[in-house]
Order: structure tokens, then C-alpha cells, then sequence
């Protein structure tokens, strides 16, 4: 059964698609599991498939709307459901710190627009130490790619970015049946989940990041090609890292071990 569509005409611009299947509704709003109290922020409500069953619960709810013409639509379908705080804002340059109190890190959800979904979640992960988890609608192609493990061709710099931070677990795909308008690609409902202590630490991070980058802007060279002009073989052997591999086939750690023995 989906839901019924107010009168809005979805912008492009804003890369709107509109969640309408019940059914997928319910299955994201237990694969959240919200509880009351809980310090949550909705990215990118739209009419608000998700807020009016979130709310009811939480019975506050921050939500982040950067389409100004929704947000009266918005008001109207959550009216009596609960304490409803609007941002009109770019969740792209939002400071998400000031959302968070003393008492409980922030749980972030959203139904991203797939045109801005992986800078959005770069930014986020500028605020991880403030955030509990994190629960996406992504393109199912950016999903994978966010979760792929080591020396499969979807693992890259997206997913070693985040993994670094986040445990991260595709949960389950999302036909573009169950939206308006429909999109073109299927969609995956992501969990991201920041780690309390970092598996592999990074001296530097910006170091850490720019060999990710260097590595994979020639992907398809060995690691000893790709990353010649900044390490020798023979150092990355001696840190036990094998030159001969593709930048897929390292783990996040030794990329690790390799920034945490470079300085730019």
C-alpha cells in the first residue's frame, strides 16, 4: 500500500524522490528502532514519510529541509505528532555539533538525494565523535560501494574513508517502485555506525587520506606504481605491506601503516 502524495511537484534540483511504499516505511522504521527521548535529526524530510512515524515516537524530532516550499507541507503532516524542529538548511555545510547535548549522542536518518549522498556523508564524518549511528536510503550502486569488503572491484577510496570511522552494514534494497517520481536505480537502506575506539589509527589523518587518494586515482597500477613517487617497494615490504598488490586488494590498515610512516 503507499501512501498518498500531497500536491507537490518534485524538484530536480533538489534531487527529490519521495518515499510512498508503506511497507518500506515500516521496515526502515524498525530497522532505526527508535526509542522515546532519543536525540534524532532527519535529514532531507521531504513531506515527511519518515517524520510522521518517527515522531510519534521520539516525540521530539530535528529535521534538516533545504526546500523552503515543503517545509509549510511538512508542518501541516506532522501537526500533533510531536515537537517537530525545522532547520531550513544545506545539511552539506549544517553544523550538526550544536544538535547535541551533554547527555546522548545524535542518531542521524535520511532518504538522501543520490547527488549529494557521499559528500554528505564525508561532511558527517566530521562530526562522528557526536553521533551514535546513522541509517541512509542510498543508491544501491553507493551502498555497495560504502560496505565492500577488501579485493572485491566496488572496494575504493568511498569505502575505506568510511570504514575507517564507521562499521557500516547494507541492510536491505529498495525498488525504485517505492517512490515518487520513480528513480532510475535501485536503492539500499545503509546503517553506519562509529567506532568508539578507531580499529587502526591514523598519526595523521590528512596523510592517512592522501595516500587513499594517490592510490586510487591509478587503481588499476600495483601498489609499488601507484605509489612510487611517495614510497619504494622496498619500504612498504619492510612495513609488510606486498608492492606487488592493486590499491583494492590492501586492507584499511596497512594503508594505515603506510600513512603512519610518511609525512607531507
Amino acid at each position: 500500500m503507499n501512501k498518498p502524495i500531497k500536491q507537490h511537484q518534485p524538484r530536480k534540483r533538489f534531487g527529490q524522490n519521495f518515499l510512498q511504499d508503506e511497507g518500506i516505511i515500516a521496515q526502515i522504521i524498525a530497522a532505526i528502532n527508535p526509542h522515546p527521548g532519543e536525540l534524532m535529526v532527519e535529514i532531507g524530510p521531504g513531506l515527511g514519510a519518515l517524520t510522521t512515524s518517527l515522531l510519534p515516537i521520539l516525540q521530539k524530532l530535528y529535521v534538516i529541509e533545504l526546500d523552503r516550499d515543503l517545509i509549510p507541507k511538512l508542518k501541516q503532516n506532522c501537526h500533533d505528532l510531536g515537537e517537530l524542529i525545522i532547520h531550513q538548511a544545506d545539511a552539506l555545510v549544517f553544523d550538526f555539533a550544536k544538535l547535541v547535548d551533554a547527555s546522548q549522542k545524535l542518531r542521524v536518518v535520511g532518504n538522501l538525494p543520490y547527488n549529494i549522498s557521499s559528500p554528505l556523508l564525508f561532511h558527517l564524518l566530521t562530526f562522528a565523535s557526536n553521533i551514535k549511528d546513522m541509517y541512509f536510503m542510498l543508491q544501491k550502486e553507493v551502498a555497495e560501494r560504502l560496505s565492500a569488503k577488501v579485493g572485491i572491484k566496488a572496494y575504493g577510496r568511498l569505502s575505506i574513508m568510511m570504514q575507517y570511522y564507521c562499521k557500516i552494514e547494507k541492510l536491505f534494497d529498495v525498488p525504485a517502485s517505492a517512490f515518487h517520481p520513480q528513480p532510475k536505480v535501485v536503492s539500499s537502506f545503509v546503517k553506519l555506525v562509529p567506532y568508539k575506539k578507531l580499529p587502526a589509527q591514523a598519526k595523521d589523518f590528512n596523510t592517512f587520506a592522501e595516500i587513499v587518494k594517490i592510490a586510487f586515482n591509478q587503481r588499476r597500477k600495483t601498489l609499488r606504481n601507484a605509489l612510487k613517487a611517495v614510497i619504494s617497494a622496498e619500504e612498504l615490504e619492510k612495513i609488510g605491506v606486498d608492492p606487488k598488490l592493486r590499491p583494492e586488494q590492501i586492507k584499511i590498515e596497512d594503508y594505515v601503516k603506510i600513512s603512519n610512516n610518511l609525512s607531507f
